[in-house]
């Protein structure tokens, strides 16, 4: 893990007891030596990250104001643009494309002064749930390297859990940054739909995915979603409220806080990771919640709800990589054969049986039988929420039904990976916000996460329970032997 927070590296580093470039030096040597064990990182900017380094320590010996994460290095995964780095998502359909943009998020984070060190390894255009299915070899779990990390964000969780860097931004589609985050033990955020702008980012499915954090503490993240939140106009479906002061909620009193523990979620996830919720929830107890079980028998249906509605959209934003205008060209006879083998070379078998898949479920004579059906599903489970949100204030759940499972050992079984997400696609599909806060370990030492989900636009409300949450966690994971022999201490 970090020794210093991001709180802590921008403080030091506005009081010159650091240097930004020290900074950015320690992160980019750990990098280069974990990364061969790892695989979290797709691209390291060396280059491009000192020279921001040295602009923020010519700002701060000029006495100008750096911004709230002065010199505190940040990777992106890698469906998020950044103009001088490759964005690949993951596949050999886009290896090797350079954007000409920068995300929104990626300018709002520069404009604090955080510092871009790379991009991250991800499950191919987000589609999976432990980072096996990338192009470019699996990422592994610093934890337990004979683990996944969880996905399709685990490059970036990886890359924190293992301390590269204090902060790193995924995206959640499904679950794809509480999942990660809870199977390597960091914190990781979901936040509310339309509250952080999705303009550079590579969509997935678009009524679905929403960018967020992952830190080491709940405060960073707290941070780092205050800096990233904002009304976008490049972004239609940007959000134009303020998130407020999330950092304020800590040490706030949670007495009188009513909290429901989901039934349907406890349901069929293992014994420790039961038991690691329900010890959560006597904590919060004891500081003074009011702990309550709670049915929403909607959320049942999450996961083949998801599994129409995300695949249909997928399958229409990938018409897009045609071999015709960016990434992998392999020519043929015509401009079809063209597209038929850009195609087949550069998408790899997940992508195309989620285009498969969704293709079919929007085509002439099924789309009222499955997508619309699905959509009616998603009104359904909104509904439960919201009759569950006027009984409670917040509600916790397990992130995963397991800890980190074994690399291979459900590659093969789509349904059985598909499954990892059973918890965390319902908010996905409400647009609810929810974070994954680390609590407790199991019997083999691998992190447990515990849910918390609120209303939407009630991230306040989250973070005042994760802030609780944190403060009683019972462990902390113990990185693999060979990840702690090769990390760079400052």
């Amino acid at each position: 893990m970090t020794t210093m927070s991001a709180y802590e590296i921008a403080e030091s580093v506005r009081d010159q007891k650091v240097t930004a470039t020290s900074v950015i030096e320690r992160s980019i040597s750990n990098a280069n030596a974990l990364n061969p064990k790892l695989n979290a990182f797709l691209a390291i900017d060396r280059e491009g990250a000192l020279e921001a380094a040295e602009r923020i320590d010519s700002i701060i010996a000029k006495g100008g104001s750096p911004g709230r994460l002065a010199g505190v290095p940040i990777a992106l995964k890698d469906n998020m643009c950044k103009v001088g780095l490759p964005t690949t998502c993951g596949s050999k359909i886009l290896e090797g494309w350079n954007p000409p943009y920068d995300a929104t998020v990626t300018k709002l984070l520069q404009s604090e002064g955080a510092i871009i060190v790379g991009k991250t390894n991800l499950d191919e255009f987000a589609m999976g749930s432990s980072t096996e299915n990338s192009a470019f070899g699996p990422t592994l779990n610093p934890v337990d390297l004979t683990r996944v990390p969880g996905g399709s964000s685990g490059g970036s969780a990886s890359s924190v859990a293992a301390g590269i860097v204090p902060i790193a931004l995924g995206s959640d589609t499904g679950g794809s940054i509480r999942q990660p985050a809870s199977l390597c033990g960091v914190v990781g955020v979901k936040p509310t739909y339309g509250r952080v702008s999705r303009y550079g980012l590579v969509a997935f499915a678009s009524s679905l995915d929403q960018i967020g954090p992952f830190t080491s503490s709940v405060m960073d993240s707290a941070i780092t979603l205050e800096v990233i939140s904002g009304f976008d106009p490049k972004d239609s479906t940007s959000y134009d409220q303020e998130v407020g002061s999330l950092s304020a909620q800590r040490g706030l009193s949670i007495e009188g806080l009513r909290v429901g523990i989901v039934t349907e979620f406890i349901d069929g996830s293992d014994p420790e990771v039961v038991g690691a919720l329900r010890d959560a929830a006597e904590g919060l107890a004891r500081l003074g919640a009011e702990v309550v079980e709670i049915s929403i028998p909607e959320t049942k249906l999450g996961l083949s709800a998801y599994y129409l509605i995300a695949p249909a959209e997928a399958s229409s934003n990938l018409a897009r990589f045609d071999g015709v205008r960016f990434g992998l060209r392999v020519e043929g006879s015509n401009i079809e054969e063209t597209n038929v083998l850009t195609r087949t070379k550069g998408f790899g078998a997940e992508v195309k049986r989620r285009i498969m898949l969704g293709t079919y479920a929007l085509s002439s004579g099924y789309y009222d039988a499955y997508y619309a059906k699905a959509q009616q599903v998603r009104t359904l489970i909104k509904s439960g929420f919201e009759q569950a949100y006027q009984r409670v204030d917040v509600l916790i759940s397990p992130v995963s039904p397991t800890t980190a499972f074994k690399i291979g050992e459900r590659s093969l079984d789509p349904l059985a990976m598909y499954l990892s997400d059973v918890c965390t696609i319902p908010s996905n599909l409400a647009g609810h916000p929810a974070m994954s806060v680390p609590y407790a370990l199991d019997s083999q030492g691998l992190p447990i996460g515990v849910q918390v989900l609120a209303p939407a636009l009630r991230e306040d409300l989250m973070f005042r329970l994760a802030f609780a949450l944190e403060e009683s966690a019972s462990g902390v994971p113990t990185l693999d032997p060979s990840i702690k022999e090769a990390i760079i201490h400052g």
